[in-house]
């Protein structure tokens, strides 16, 4: 009964503390002169994937096959859950407010495509690389670190593009009675936000770690359809009220954002400190995802709708039948 409550607790604290962070990297983002969709490509995204990211070094560094595993998960699963149940969750939202934005509303089609068709091209990589062995593969995992040095680099010299963040910004809220904040303040309610979300997103996980062995699901379901989306959450969250306050363009780059990170920070931590070698399941999460990213390709070439972002949230689904299926005929 304590891991359920827990659970709840630590789901309702990582809600509040992203509203308060949306709130708070919105005007860090205006301090910083970044532009407006780098908000959510690169602070928003960048606060809170990192964390995942120092989950995934803890457990490479723990140098034990199980812990190895977890490492290389965690980089394989985060992706999965922002490519469909992430992207669903904006659609779902939209679908539930009834509204029905213009094709502008929802960013550049050829950003979105162009950033969607290199996280496309790193997976498919970084998949590759698990299904070989060879002397210099781990120092290969460099080769991430740049991909995402090069995205960041290019994302904070995006140019500006109108109507991202709204007519006005919501007032701090750390400063309610100001209409312009102290930058103090500004900074000081996104570390302490961040520091929530961290907290209560590694007390969620373990809680749903402990919960699936109660509910009699297997380790490897736990490990591949439940922490993802647990480790994920804050950057599904921050889409959620992004999307909730009408500012799809940032509930998209963030998401967008997210993924870039995922794709290559876990990834090159575990070429580094791992065997890297995938088993069926491993490779079955690949596979989905992959298969997820092409119809968001086909989706934003075509035109993007909020049934269209909903719809890939099936993509989890067939995965979680799948992998239980491959699991139970072991």
């Amino acid at each position: 009964m304590i891991h359920i409550v827990l659970l709840l607790i630590s789901a309702v604290a990582i809600y509040l503390a992203c509203e308060w962070f949306v709130n708070a990297v919105e005007w860090l983002g205006l301090r910083l002169k970044v532009g407006p969709l780098a908000v959510g490509t690169v602070l928003a995204a960048l606060g809170t994937a990192l964390p995942e990211s120092v989950v995934t070094l803890v457990a490479a560094l723990g140098r034990s096959a199980q812990q190895d595993a977890l490492a290389v998960g965690a980089a394989m699963g985060g992706p999965l859950a922002l490519a469909t149940i992430s992207y669903a969750v904006v659609g779902l939202t939209l679908l539930a407010h009834r509204r029905r934005p213009r094709p502008e509303e929802y960013g550049d089609r050829h950003k979105l495509r162009r950033d969607q068709f290199w996280f496309l091209a790193i997976f498919v990589f970084k998949v590759a690389l698990g299904l070989v062995a060879f002397a210099i593969k781990p120092w290969l995992g460099v080769l991430f670190f740049v991909a995402y040095a090069v995205y960041f680099w290019r994302e904070i010299r995006a140019p500006d593009e109108p109507g991202v963040l709204g007519e006005a910004l919501e007032r701090l809220r750390a400063q309610p009675r100001r209409e312009h904040p102290a930058t103090w303040a500004i900074v000081t309610q996104t570390l302490i936000t961040l520091v929530i979300v961290f907290i209560a997103s590694q007390i969620f996980v373990h809680q749903l770690e402990a919960v699936g062995p109660m509910l009699g699901l297997p380790p490897t379901v736990t490990a591949l359809l439940l922490s993802p989306v647990a480790t994920e959450l804050p950057e599904t969250l921050n889409a959620f009220i992004w999307t909730r306050m009408g500012k799809t363009k940032l509930a998209l780059a963030n998401i967008s954002g997210a993924m870039m990170i995922q794709a290559t920070v876990p990834s090159g931590i575990g070429l580094l400190l791992t065997p890297w070698r995938f088993d069926r399941p491993l490779l079955l999460s690949g596979i989905a995802t992959m298969v997820a990213i092409g119809y968001l390709l086909w989706a934003m070439r075509a035109r993007i709708t909020r049934a269209r972002l909903a719809a890939v949230g099936l993509f989890y689904l067939a995965f979680a039948a799948v992998l239980v299926l491959m699991l139970t005929r072991r």
